[in-house]
């Protein structure tokens, strides 16, 4: 009998340690980018490197405000474009889970959550950079809003069918308009888990490269203007990266520096909203 016991606890351990193994292997390729990138990019991090434009060829110093400044307005105006449309979809799809309206609004939702970037961009490019004749911070935005969507939406809604539904029953038996139940009582009770969706999407597209080389394109100056080409952090980094100067190299390795902290700052938040939301119900 101590035999087989001492037997199914070695095995336990054994088992145990592969998974640990397994596990640590995962984070290993992690671990290794971000420090490679932390070594290579936070030297070149300063005051003057975050509010200045790019030096020209030949010249030394320089920075990325241009692209910092572009990257925050495009975002931005992709949040103002997709969030109210998606927590209103979301809204919907889980108030009417049943219909077919609801049915093929969430089957086009997933086909769109796996519609490659650069397509999106293609189509922007089309819908809205030909018929203006110029590249613009505008279709810029309408691309990336697009990308947003999906992850809004379906946040919103598998955030609302978590809350119970005695909450809305109690609005309801009070006389209180359905229109302000949603608005009211549900969203605010689900708004930790919404709220972390949201930034879910905003780290999901503001590393986004291809659909910006069709729609925003870029620009070696700083612009604040919605209708002309505006310059973005992954462009910048595509372009400076793929150049033949060193100086540029170094430009490329801080903005890859400075893009890779505030995904993870989102990444964090988010993480530590949903655990909080979830201990809450």
């Amino acid at each position: 009998m101590e035999a087989r016991i001492r037997i199914r606890n070695t095995k336990s351990i054994l088992f145990k340690g592969v998974i640990v193994f397994f596990a640590f292997l995962i984070t290993l390729p992690l671990i290794i980018i971000l420090l490679y990138i932390i070594k290579q990019g936070v030297t070149q991090v300063n005051w003057h490197f975050l509010t200045h434009v790019p030096a020209p060829v030949g010249e030394t110093g320089g920075g990325i405000g241009n692209a910092l400044l572009g990257s925050f307005i495009m975002v931005l105006m992709s949040s103002i474009l997709a969030i109210p449309v998606g927590m209103l979809a979301g809204i919907y799809l889980s108030e009417n889970p049943h219909t077919k309206l609801a049915y093929y609004s969430g089957l086009c939702v997933d086909i769109l959550q796996g519609v490659p970037s650069i397509v999106v961009g293609i189509v922007i490019y089309f819908w809205i950079v030909k018929p203006l004749g110029t590249f613009s911070a505008l279709s810029g935005s309408v691309a990336l809003a697009i990308m947003m969507l999906p992850i809004v939406i379906r946040s919103t809604e598998q955030t609302l069918r978590l809350l119970p539904p005695s909450l809305k029953e109690a609005a309801l038996s009070l006389g209180v308009p359905y229109h302000r139940v949603i608005l009211k009582v549900i969203v605010p009770c689900g708004f930790a888990g919404i709220l972390s969706g949201i930034m879910l999407s905003i780290a999901r597209i503001i590393g986004e490269t291809a659909p910006l080389l069709f729609t925003a394109f870029g620009n070696p100056y700083l612009s604040s203007s919605i209708t002309k080409p505006m310059e973005s952090l992954p462009h910048l980094i595509f372009t400076y990266a793929t150049s033949p100067y060193d100086e540029w190299h170094n430009l490329a390795w801080g903005a890859s520096f400075i893009l890779l902290m505030f995904v993870l700052t989102l990444n964090i938040i988010t993480k530590l909203i949903t655990r909080k939301w979830n201990i809450q119900l």
